[in-house]
């Protein structure tokens, strides 16, 4: 028997959630596709998994076997992907490495020198991903390390090393009222619309609408941007302000915008992330001590080095 194993991620979320609205949202799918995932799952068994009421829905006694078994097969076969694809890239001596637009950009040039000074044998295979995937790649199996922005969704299941912080600064266009000022209050922009990205990404997407630190019912969406150009076009066209790094108005100056400082929210951490269910491997361990390294000994205007902490 085939078994797709999106339909066991989707099965184990909703056993540990025992809920499909709460694990509809921990998947960042619709509450329908996941409720038809589950039954599909569940004819391709020939079997009913939970049983369900309007409370919720309990594991049957089949449900509960399956649920033994189905992390520790998930867990397997991303190990499996994971050591695979990492073994093909040891073997063309290509440290993979994925980033985030903006993430590290002032200090990246100096890492990879400093790795290939250490390692002169070996590639930097930079891999730049969209703003769908805020783990630059880990999610996927496809980067050894990756620089990315806490927090993003997933991201405690990772290890990583804080590298610095940064403050979030308002992007705007350029006729807004408030494009004069000098430094912009953030309770002054929480009836203003925002321009965010997609809303499967969660965490990421909260953060940088400034939703930690606000009430909820006062963020409103503006337009959705899936990559920088569709970003920048948004605010340009008036659709929305949007919180960004403080490096943006060095990296996408552009007509039309300006960025300002905001006063009242917390800065973005910039860190250097990797898998944590398997052993670091020497080179992915160097890769770490040349960015805490570079970006200990170079500090940017605009970037204030932080405390190095390492999470589990």
């Amino acid at each position: 028997m085939d078994i797709d194993t999106r339909l066991l991620r989707y099965f184990v979320a909703v056993a540990e959630e025992g809920h499909v609205t709460r694990a509809a949202q921990r998947l960042y799918v619709s509450q329908p596709a996941l409720t038809k995932q589950i039954k599909q799952l569940e004819n391709q068994l020939g079997v009913e998994l939970f049983t369900r009421s309007r409370t919720g829905m309990t594991l049957t006694e089949p449900g509960r076997v399956f649920a033994e078994h189905a992390p520790v097969l998930l867990a397997g076969w991303d190990r499996m992907l994971r050591d695979t694809k990492s073994g093909a890239s040891r073997a063309g001596k290509v440290l993979r490495i994925g980033f985030i637009a903006s993430a590290a950009n002032e200090f990246t040039p100096e890492i990879v020198s400093a790795f290939r000074r250490a390692h002169p044998g070996w590639r930097v295979d930079m891999r730049q991903t969209g703003w769908t995937d805020p783990s630059a790649g880990l999610a996927d199996g496809d980067v050894d390390a990756a620089l990315v922005r806490l927090p993003f969704p997933g991201h405690d299941g990772y290890r990583t090393r804080e590298l610095f912080t940064e403050p979030r600064w308002l992007a705007l266009p350029a006729d807004h009222p408030l494009a004069a000022t000098a430094e912009i209050e953030f309770r002054d922009i929480w009836d203003e619309p925002f321009v965010a990205s997609p809303p499967e990404n969660g965490w990421w997407r909260d953060f940088w609408i400034g939703a930690d630190a606000r009430p909820a019912a006062t963020a409103v969406i503006g337009a959705i941007a899936r990559n920088t150009d569709e970003w920048l076009t948004a605010i340009a066209n008036g659709f929305g302000l949007s919180f960004t790094p403080a490096s943006s108005a060095r990296y996408y100056p552009r007509p039309g915008i300006v960025y300002r400082p905001v006063n009242g929210i917390g800065p973005s951490r910039v860190a250097v992330a990797w898998p944590a269910s398997a052993a670091t491997s020497p080179l992915v361990n160097d890769f770490i001590g040349c960015c805490v390294d570079v970006c200990a000994q170079s500090p940017h205007v605009g970037q204030q080095p932080a405390a190095v902490i390492e999470t589990p």
